[in-house]
C-alpha cells in the first residue's frame, strides 16, 4: 500500500463522496498536496480521534478554544463551555428556535425554486444563533454574507483568502463584544464575558476565539445539514411520509443522524503527531499533519451496509466526532 498510496491529490474542484469512495477501495490513507496525510477509513480516523496523545489537536497557528487543545486544558476548557450547550441550558431559547424554523418554512414561496442551503440552512442558522447569543437581528445580511464568503473560500482551498474570511468574523465578534463591556446584558454573550478559567475572566483572544467556535464554525455546518437533510427528504418521499405520520423524538433524530452519516457536511479536522504512527500499515513521521476525513470514515463499506439503517449505524456514526473532542452541540 505505501509503495502505491497516491501522495500528490487535489481535492479542489471534486465531489468529495464520490472522490474518497473511490480512493478507498484501494488505500486507507492518502496524501494531498498539501503534503497532509488524509485518513478514508473508519477505523483509521477512530484511531486518531480517541488518541489526543499521539495524534494533537494543536495544529493551527491561532489561538482556538477549545479545539485546538489537548489534555488537562481541553478539559478544563471543555468543562466550562459545555454548561452552555446542556439541554437544561438551551431548553429556553427552543420556543424562539421553533418559531424561526416555522417563520422560514412559511415565507417560502409556494411551488417556486428553494436553494436548501443558501435559502434555507443559512438564514435559520444565522437567526437561530443570533436569538442564541442575544446579538443583533441587524447583523444578519453580513452574517449571511460571511457564510456565503466562507464556503467559497474554503472551497478554493488558498490559505490567504481562507484567513481574510477569518479576519472579517473576528472583526463581527469583536463589535459585538465592545458595547457589552459598558453595559452588559444578560444575554449569553455577556455571561460568557463574565465567565472564564484557570482563575481568571477569559481574554479578548480567549473569547474571540470561542465565538469564532461558536459561531463562524457553526453557522456554515448548521446551513449544510439543513440543505443535506432537505435534499434527502426531497428525493425519499416514502421516508418523508413516514416522517409525517409521526414518530418519536427519538426516532427522528437516528433518521436525521443517518442522513448526515450518508452524506457528512462536517468534513475533516486536522490533527499533529506528537511521535511516529502507524495507521493502517503506513509510516506517519512525527510532525506531521493529519487529516480526519468524516465524510469518507462515514462512508466506509467495512463498517456500513448499503443500506440506509438509523438503528444499526447510529453505534458507530462519526457525525458528531467521538473522543474527547466530540462536538458538545
Amino acid at each position: 500500500m505505501t509503495e502505491h498510496m497516491p501522495d500528490d491529490l487535489d481535492p479542489t474542484g471534486h465531489d468529495l463522496r464520490e472522490l474518497t469512495d473511490e480512493l478507498r477501495a484501494g488505500h486507507r490513507v492518502v496524501r494531498n498536496v498539501r503534503g497532509e496525510w488524509v485518513l478514508l477509513g473508519h477505523a483509521e480516523v477512530v484511531q486518531a480521534a480517541v488518541d489526543p496523545a499521539r495524534f494533537s489537536s494543536g495544529v493551527s497557528a491561532h489561538l482556538q478554544v477549545p479545539n485546538g487543545l489537548d489534555g488537562a486544558l481541553h478539559t478544563e476548557a471543555r468543562e466550562v463551555l459545555d454548561r452552555y450547550l446542556t439541554p437544561e441550558a438551551l431548553a429556553p431559547f427552543e420556543p424562539a428556535f421553533r418559531r424561526i424554523a416555522r417563520d422560514l418554512v412559511a415565507s417560502l414561496r409556494s411551488g417556486a425554486e428553494v436553494e436548501a442551503v443558501g435559502d434555507l440552512g443559512a438564514v435559520f442558522a444565522v437567526r437561530a444563533q443570533s436569538a442564541w447569543l442575544g446579538w443583533p437581528a441587524s447583523l444578519e445580511q453580513r452574517l449571511l454574507d460571511w457564510v456565503v464568503a466562507n464556503h467559497a473560500a474554503t472551497r478554493s482551498g488558498e490559505r490567504p483568502r481562507m484567513a481574510a474570511v477569518a479576519e472579517d468574523f473576528d472583526a463581527i465578534i469583536r463589535e459585538v463584544l465592545e458595547p457589552r463591556r459598558e453595559r452588559p446584558t444578560d444575554d449569553v454573550t455577556s455571561v460568557l464575558m463574565a465567565d472564564g478559567w484557570q482563575g481568571r475572566p477569559f481574554s479578548d483572544e480567549e473569547l474571540v476565539s470561542i465565538l469564532r467556535n461558536w459561531t463562524g464554525g457553526d453557522l456554515g455546518s448548521i446551513a449544510l445539514c439543513v440543505g443535506v437533510i432537505a435534499w434527502h427528504l426531497a428525493l425519499d418521499r416514502e421516508l418523508t411520509a413516514r416522517l409525517r405520520s409521526g414518530v418519536s423524538d427519538a426516532e427522528l433524530d437516528a433518521v436525521i443522524d443517518e442522513i448526515l452519516r450518508v452524506d457528512d457536511p462536517f468534513t475533516s479536522n486536522r490533527r499533529r503527531t506528537t511521535c511516529p504512527v502507524k495507521v493502517a500499515g503506513v509510516e506517519i513521521p512525527e510532525g506531521e499533519v493529519v487529516k480526519l476525513h468524516w465524510t469518507s470514515a462515514n462512508r466506509d463499506e467495512t463498517r456500513f451496509g448499503p443500506v440506509f439503517d438509523p438503528a444499526a449505524h447510529a453505534a458507530h456514526n462519526l457525525v458528531y466526532g467521538i473522543g474527547p473532542h466530540v462536538c458538545p452541540g
